[in-house]
């Protein structure tokens, strides 16, 4: 199968391109240093042209009240594009819990992306996945202070970029889902211990005060961050961190 993977150069895209072709398929990356744009709509008919499937992985430049304008017109042009080049699936990356915390922009915003994806014209498939491992070294920048990070007990379920990357080659790879797949790493912490381990492991000497006031995932009440009926990746943090 042909894939056109807009967002294919970055973290998630690059891994998934990789995934494809190395099973056979023929998966060509697209985004705006091949010559692509999202909003204005530019390079998107010769982008999707022939694909089977298309894997939207582009995300916002802001994470603020500016994000919901981003997917809105990005969603729009990309599947106006696949539809006129009679693509069968298209896939796109969101985020386990993004229904469940509408008093942060970005989860509005990607809410907003998969209701559009789910009333548009094409067979499709949203997978849902917890917080990248990856990302753990911004979060804990977000509310450094000095020799301090605030951080709040929130429950996270952490999974590493290549787990999310094969997953979200499989279900592209497979028949429409017409709905949601969840996936999380294996294991849940709260973000204040997450912290700890990870300034642990690098001889960082900062020290992690719980604050239930700091960063995003402060309004993030329960256990919105974690699924324990996702299907779970392989790569415990531990071992991602080694």
């Amino acid at each position: 199968m042909k894939f056109a993977v807009i967002g294919g150069t970055g973290l998630i895209g690059s891994q998934v391109v990789k995934n494809l072709n190395a099973a056979g398929h023929q998966a060509v990356p697209h985004s705006q240093s091949t010559g692509i744009d999202v909003i204005s709509g530019q390079g998107l008919d010769e982008a999707v042209a022939g694909a089977d499937v298309v894997i939207n992985l582009t995300n916002s430049p802001t994470f603020d009240e500016a994000s919901p304008a981003f997917f809105q017109t990005s969603m729009d042009n990309l599947l106006a594009a696949a539809q006129k080049a009679g693509v069968g699936h298209f896939v796109i990356l969101s985020i386990v819990g993004t229904d469940q915390v509408p008093e942060l922009d970005y989860y509005r915003a990607k809410l907003l992306q998969e209701d559009i994806l789910a009333a548009g014209p094409i067979r499709y498939s949203i997978v849902r996945a917890t917080q990248f491992m990856e990302f753990i070294d911004p979060v804990l920048s977000w509310t450094a202070d000095g020799d301090t990070v605030r951080l709040p007990a929130t429950p996270i379920q952490p999974i590493a970029s290549k787990d999310v990357a094969g997953a979200v080659a499989e279900v592209a790879a497979g028949d429409p889902l017409n709905g949601i797949r969840n996936i999380a790493g294996p294991e849940i912490f709260t973000l204040d211990e997450l912290g700890r381990i990870t300034l642990s492991h690098t001889g960082d000497k900062r020290t992690i005060i719980t604050d239930p006031t700091a960063g995003m995932f402060a309004v993030v009440k329960g256990d919105v961050l974690t699924d324990k009926d996702a299907h779970l990746a392989p790569t415990r943090y531990a071992d991602w961190l080694s």
